[in-house]
């Protein structure tokens, strides 16, 4: 049993945990101020961007790719939930080359073939990936169902709805048709760009944390976090389905 420094424990496990529920507040904001952010939008002047230029542009798609990734909330929430207990690299590889690939194949098929999906539907179903990666996480499957699902296959799945979150919003911007199909490319190479970046960030935060001897003690509150996060994604998207 772990003993608490001075007389007042209450205090102390808020003070630990106060990292976590700065966190946790910082999303919640986030999420209520900017719901943008959480539907795959891109910025208006992006957008803007988008619809009027024609012709191949790889470096200016390669550019918003990566900016769209390294700022998607939804996307960094479940790629911190996939690597949270993953400490080696061929592992954290794997994992990620899954999301990749499902993400990149339905966000190019998607817009190619013109293939749209109601984006807050889709956004709701992402945000559920949230939800089902913490739970996990806290190993909720074995105790309610006596076995682990599949998390290779949990992964790639969920990689193809987040691609159609994104396809469905590009459709909505109307591309240009001249230049298309490399611009489409460059643009999933800037999100796999955007994607190393936002996952080299997260591994070296991991990393410092995971030496602290607080790691284990605050690993079930920062999952719990993440999952309040998700629900909270979950119901705005469903609001919004229903009174849009």
């Amino acid at each position: 049993m772990h003993s608490f420094p001075g007389s007042d424990p209450g205090r102390f496990l808020v003070r630990s945990n106060r990292p976590l529920l700065l966190l946790l507040l910082f999303i919640t904001l986030l999420l209520i101020g900017m719901p943008d952010a959480f539907a795959h939008a891109v910025a208006e002047g992006d957008k803007g961007y988008i619809q009027e230029i024609t012709g191949v542009n790889l470096i200016a798609f390669m550019y918003l790719g990566a900016k769209h990734m390294v700022t998607g909330y939804d996307h960094l929430l479940f790629l911190l939930g996939v690597i949270f207990f993953l400490y080696r690299m061929k592992h954290i590889a794997i994992y990620v080359s899954l999301f990749a690939v499902g993400h990149s194949l339905t966000m190019l098929l998607g817009v190619y073939f013109n293939i749209g999906i109601n984006s807050y539907i889709i956004d709701a179903i992402i945000g559920l990936s949230v939800v089902y990666k913490a739970l996990d996480n806290l190993g909720a499957y074995q105790r309610w169902f006596g076995f682990q699902p599949n998390t290779k296959a949990a992964t790639l799945i969920f990689g193809l709805f987040h691609g159609f979150g994104l396809s469905s919003k590009i459709i909505e911007y109307d591309i240009s048709p001249d230049g298309l199909v490399p611009n489409l490319l460059a643009f999933n190479i800037g999100v796999e760009v955007g994607q190393l970046i936002a996952l080299a960030m997260i591994l070296i935060a991991m990393s410092f944390w995971r030496k602290t001897d607080g790691f284990f003690r605050h690993a079930y509150t920062a999952n719990v976090a993440m999952m309040g996060a998700g629900f909270l994604l979950i119901g705005y998207q469903l609001t919004g389905y229903f009174i849009a």
